[in-house]
Protein backbone atom coordinates (compact mmCIF):
# COMPACT_ATOMS: atom_id res chain seq x y z
CA UNK A 1 0.00 0.00 0.00
CA UNK A 2 1.19 3.79 -0.50
CA UNK A 3 1.66 6.07 1.72
CA UNK A 4 -0.23 9.24 1.13
CA UNK A 5 0.14 13.07 1.72
CA UNK A 6 -1.58 16.02 2.25
CA UNK A 7 0.18 19.35 1.86
CA UNK A 8 -1.58 21.43 2.99
CA UNK A 9 -1.45 25.87 3.68
CA UNK A 10 -3.26 27.21 6.78
CA UNK A 11 -6.53 29.10 5.49
CA UNK A 12 -6.18 32.47 5.50
CA UNK A 13 -5.56 34.98 8.06
CA UNK A 14 -5.99 38.35 9.52
CA UNK A 15 -3.72 41.35 9.21
CA UNK A 16 -6.20 43.12 11.20
CA UNK A 17 -3.63 43.82 14.22
CA UNK A 18 -0.05 45.26 12.69
CA UNK A 19 1.64 45.24 16.06
CA UNK A 20 0.75 41.00 16.19
CA UNK A 21 3.68 39.18 15.67
CA UNK A 22 2.96 37.03 12.39
CA UNK A 23 3.48 33.64 14.19
CA UNK A 24 0.57 34.79 16.87
CA UNK A 25 -2.01 35.68 13.59
CA UNK A 26 -5.21 34.10 14.03
CA UNK A 27 -7.89 33.33 10.91
CA UNK A 28 -10.33 35.69 9.62
CA UNK A 29 -13.88 35.18 8.50
CA UNK A 30 -12.83 33.36 5.23
CA UNK A 31 -10.50 31.38 6.71
CA UNK A 32 -12.42 30.09 9.50
CA UNK A 33 -15.26 29.52 6.55
CA UNK A 34 -12.32 27.55 4.35
CA UNK A 35 -10.79 25.63 6.54
CA UNK A 36 -14.10 22.95 7.02
CA UNK A 37 -14.48 22.82 3.11
CA UNK A 38 -11.08 21.07 2.58
CA UNK A 39 -12.12 18.96 5.29
CA UNK A 40 -15.49 17.94 3.84
CA UNK A 41 -13.48 17.67 0.24
CA UNK A 42 -10.56 15.26 2.20
CA UNK A 43 -13.82 13.15 3.26
CA UNK A 44 -15.57 13.06 -0.19
CA UNK A 45 -12.28 12.35 -1.82
CA UNK A 46 -11.37 9.48 0.74
CA UNK A 47 -8.14 11.21 2.36
CA UNK A 48 -9.28 12.07 5.62
CA UNK A 49 -5.66 11.53 7.80
CA UNK A 50 -4.28 9.34 10.30
CA UNK A 51 -1.69 11.68 11.36
CA UNK A 52 -1.05 14.97 11.13
CA UNK A 53 2.67 17.31 11.73
CA UNK A 54 1.34 20.88 11.97
CA UNK A 55 3.31 24.02 12.50
CA UNK A 56 2.66 25.41 16.02
CA UNK A 57 1.71 28.78 14.61
CA UNK A 58 -1.98 30.25 15.99
CA UNK A 59 -3.33 30.25 12.25
CA UNK A 60 -2.85 26.30 11.22
CA UNK A 61 -3.82 25.42 14.98
CA UNK A 62 -7.18 27.86 14.10
CA UNK A 63 -7.14 25.70 10.60
CA UNK A 64 -7.04 22.39 12.18
CA UNK A 65 -9.43 23.08 14.81
CA UNK A 66 -11.63 23.84 12.29
CA UNK A 67 -11.05 20.97 10.37
CA UNK A 68 -11.25 18.64 13.38
CA UNK A 69 -14.80 19.87 13.76
CA UNK A 70 -15.85 18.45 10.98
CA UNK A 71 -13.59 15.22 10.89
CA UNK A 72 -15.92 14.63 14.50
CA UNK A 73 -12.60 12.72 15.52
CA UNK A 74 -9.09 13.45 17.32
CA UNK A 75 -6.55 12.68 14.84
CA UNK A 76 -3.12 12.63 16.34
CA UNK A 77 -0.88 15.56 15.72
CA UNK A 78 2.46 16.73 16.61
CA UNK A 79 2.82 20.68 16.15
CA UNK A 80 6.41 21.71 15.32
CA UNK A 81 8.20 25.22 15.74
CA UNK A 82 10.35 23.69 13.23
CA UNK A 83 7.60 23.59 10.78
CA UNK A 84 6.37 27.55 10.91
CA UNK A 85 7.98 28.52 7.53
CA UNK A 86 9.52 24.89 6.77
CA UNK A 87 10.67 23.60 3.59
CA UNK A 88 11.38 20.39 2.16
CA UNK A 89 14.39 19.99 4.44
CA UNK A 90 12.59 21.05 8.05
CA UNK A 91 9.45 18.51 6.73
CA UNK A 92 12.57 15.33 6.17
CA UNK A 93 13.20 16.12 9.60
CA UNK A 94 10.12 16.07 10.93
CA UNK A 95 9.17 12.87 9.42
CA UNK A 96 10.98 10.76 12.07
CA UNK A 97 7.65 11.58 13.99
CA UNK A 98 4.79 9.65 12.10
CA UNK A 99 3.65 6.55 13.08
CA UNK A 100 4.71 3.94 10.36
CA UNK A 101 1.03 2.78 10.80
CA UNK A 102 -0.13 5.98 9.63
CA UNK A 103 -1.42 5.83 5.94
CA UNK A 104 -2.55 9.08 5.43
CA UNK A 105 -0.24 12.10 6.70
CA UNK A 106 -1.45 15.70 6.68
CA UNK A 107 0.97 18.11 6.66
CA UNK A 108 -0.06 22.18 7.80
CA UNK A 109 2.33 25.05 7.93
CA UNK A 110 3.13 27.80 5.61
CA UNK A 111 4.66 29.04 2.09
CA UNK A 112 6.81 29.58 0.36
CA UNK A 113 7.98 26.24 1.98
CA UNK A 114 5.04 24.43 1.00
CA UNK A 115 5.29 24.90 -2.70
CA UNK A 116 8.69 24.01 -2.35
CA UNK A 117 7.82 20.57 -0.75
CA UNK A 118 5.14 19.81 -3.69
CA UNK A 119 7.67 20.48 -5.92
CA UNK A 120 10.17 18.34 -4.63
CA UNK A 121 8.18 15.31 -3.75
CA UNK A 122 6.43 15.54 -7.10
CA UNK A 123 8.53 17.64 -10.09
CA UNK A 124 5.33 19.64 -10.25
CA UNK A 125 5.22 23.15 -9.15
CA UNK A 126 1.80 24.07 -7.78
CA UNK A 127 0.70 27.93 -6.29
CA UNK A 128 -0.35 27.00 -2.67
CA UNK A 129 -2.76 29.35 -1.87
CA UNK A 130 -4.24 29.53 1.23
CA UNK A 131 -6.42 26.84 2.16
CA UNK A 132 -5.22 24.54 -0.22
CA UNK A 133 -4.06 21.25 0.11
CA UNK A 134 -2.43 18.71 -2.83
CA UNK A 135 -2.77 15.52 -2.09
CA UNK A 136 0.24 13.02 -3.54
CA UNK A 137 1.05 9.21 -3.64
CA UNK A 138 4.17 8.06 -2.50
CA UNK A 139 6.35 4.89 -2.03
CA UNK A 140 5.48 2.07 0.47
CA UNK A 141 8.68 2.59 2.22
CA UNK A 142 9.22 3.44 6.17
CA UNK A 143 7.85 7.37 6.36
CA UNK A 144 11.69 9.01 6.63
CA UNK A 145 12.55 7.34 3.56
CA UNK A 146 9.28 7.81 1.65
CA UNK A 147 9.69 11.58 2.33
CA UNK A 148 13.22 11.82 1.14
CA UNK A 149 11.79 10.28 -2.67
CA UNK A 150 12.41 13.38 -4.56
CA UNK A 151 10.43 13.32 -7.34
CA UNK A 152 8.85 9.82 -6.79
CA UNK A 153 5.35 10.91 -5.66
CA UNK A 154 2.62 11.82 -7.87
CA UNK A 155 0.19 14.73 -7.52
CA UNK A 156 -3.02 13.34 -7.57
CA UNK A 157 -5.21 16.41 -6.71
CA UNK A 158 -5.61 20.03 -5.67
CA UNK A 159 -8.00 20.76 -2.69
CA UNK A 160 -8.94 23.97 -2.65
CA UNK A 161 -10.89 25.61 0.34
CA UNK A 162 -12.56 28.62 -1.80
CA UNK A 163 -15.86 28.73 -3.60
Amino acid sequence: MSRRLIIMRHAKSSWANPSMTDHARPLNDRGNEEAPRVAEQLITLGWPPDFILSSDAERTRQTLARMNAVWGNKIAVEYLRSLYLAGYSELTAAAQLIPENAHTVMCLGHNPGWEEVVEELSGQFVVMKTAMAALLDGPDLPWPDAIRQRGEWQLTDVVRGKH
